[in-house]
């Protein structure tokens, strides 16, 4: 049997890879959809937290893997089996809202004139798909790792930055659509 030492970088370099891998993905699919948006028109708004959430969304699943690999006296297979579950469903949810906005969906806020709001996929169910997968992410990971201090902060402070986000999203989809 491997020594808790192995199980450990074993667990951390697993939950590194089913979080840093994907998001590097959507990090170079929303950044070729920005690049197009804003080449035919896009409306980026002023007030968005993007900058902030840029830091905040990787920062937050770094410093729960950091604690989960700092003190692993807590961590046990089955919390570590809900969270996966819970990350995975998360991940399932928002790549669907992915691949139901299609092109439309970016990291940042880009509205094009003339479009209008996407209400089938999981927008046929829920206003923000995507937001309530990552919540999904970040409370899957917090479980995994055993991340009782910074599972919770990350959880609120990049919830509070999607809250955010999602009146910067309104707002900007009304002034477009006022103009349309």
């Amino acid at each position: 049997m491997p020594s808790v030492d192995v199980v450990v970088v074993l667990r951390v370099l697993l939950v590194a890879l089913l979080v840093f891998v994907p998001m590097i993905s959507e990090a170079r699919r929303a950044a070729r959809h920005e690049r197009l948006w804003q080449l035919r028109g896009g409306v980026e708004p002023a007030d968005d937290v993007y900058a902030v959430m840029r830091l905040v969304y990787p920062g937050a699943f770094l410093a729960m893997i950091a604690e989960g690999l700092a003190d692993p006296r807590g961590w046990s297979l089955s919390m570590f089996l809900v969270g996966l579950v819970v990350f995975v469903v998360g991940k399932w949810l928002k790549w669907w809202a992915i691949e139901t906005l299609g092109p439309f969906w970016t990291f940042r806020v880009v509205v094009m004139p003339g479009t209008t709001s996407v209400s089938h996929g999981p927008y046929r169910y829920l206003r923000h798909p995507n937001y309530i997968g990552v919540v999904g992410e970040l409370v899957g990971v917090a479980c995994m790792m055993h991340a009782n201090a910074t599972g919770p902060v990350g959880v609120l402070l990049f919830s509070a930055l999607m809250l955010r986000r999602i009146g910067v999203e309104e707002r900007a989809r009304d002034a477009i659509l006022r103009r349309s």
